[in-house]
């Protein structure tokens, strides 16, 4: 049977309204795909890293209780597992605070999962691009391609963190590279390359690099792209 792998970051995101705490969830696009995935019945394996503190046991237990394999998740001892404090904003600019600490060395240190011709891989975000971890991110998302792999790419972003694009423009490149499916949000698409329609983004960055591009509009349009080929289509939004 076709297996998943995601690959991303392991994060406890708690909520703040009007500065009082509302809700604590595991947190991240990659994580809560995973979930979702491992309650389909497909084999479905999470490469990460968190801490053997409380919340690094949530984490596990979250995923555990989806039904996904926790095998390749690193369970470090020196330091502490990441939270998020996000503090929502009532014109939807939500400010985000990050905390934990990381191991000086041996970062994303995970026992490589078996990845099999066909398999799918799933990565992206911040997490996928970022140091000092990106150089053994990147070894295992080669080896994946190279086993021939179904490589699907979120290039997103945590909205309401401060970074400058510029640094992490190169490692983007090089994860498009390896991609056999693009999918993107459009407040992602801004980020990455502001003032780009879907279609010109996918003409002039996506389509060198990856065949397939699929685009998500704020609306719940959906844009893909393959090839010359472009087809347009809604999916309903969750309320």
């Amino acid at each position: 049977m076709r297996k998943i792998i995601a690959i991303g970051e392991s994060v406890l995101d708690t909520l703040y309204r009007n500065g009082q705490p509302i809700k604590a969830m595991v947190g991240g696009r990659i994580a809560n795909a995973t979930a979702s995935l491992g309650m389909t019945g497909v084999p479905v394996t999470f490469c990460s890293e968190c801490c053997t503190d409380s919340v690094g046991d949530i984490i596990v237990d979250f995923f555990n209780r989806h039904q996904v394999a926790t095998t390749s998740i690193d369970r470090y001892t020196d330091g502490s597992t990441q939270l998020s404090a996000i503090f929502l904003g009532e014109d939807g600019n939500d400010k985000i605070v990050n905390y934990g600490v990381y191991p000086d060395a041996d970062r994303f240190d995970v026992v490589w999962p078996r990845i099999d011709e066909g398999d799918i891989v799933l990565f992206g975000s911040l997490y996928s691009i970022a140091q000092p971890q990106r150089e053994r991110v990147y070894e295992l998302l080669s080896y994946a391609a190279e086993r021939k792999a179904v490589m699907v790419y979120l290039p997103g972003f945590q909205h309401g963190i401060n970074f400058r694009i510029t640094r992490v423009l190169t490692a983007i490149l090089e994860n498009l590279e390896l991609s056999s499916i693009v999918v993107a949000h459009e407040r992602d698409l801004a980020d990455i390359f502001p003032g780009e329609s879907a279609e010109k983004a996918y003409h002039n960055h996506f389509e060198y690099y990856c065949p397939c591009f699929i685009h998500i509009g704020a609306d719940g349009g959906v844009d893909a792209f393959v090839g010359k080929e472009h087809w347009q289509f809604r999916c309903p939004t969750p309320q």
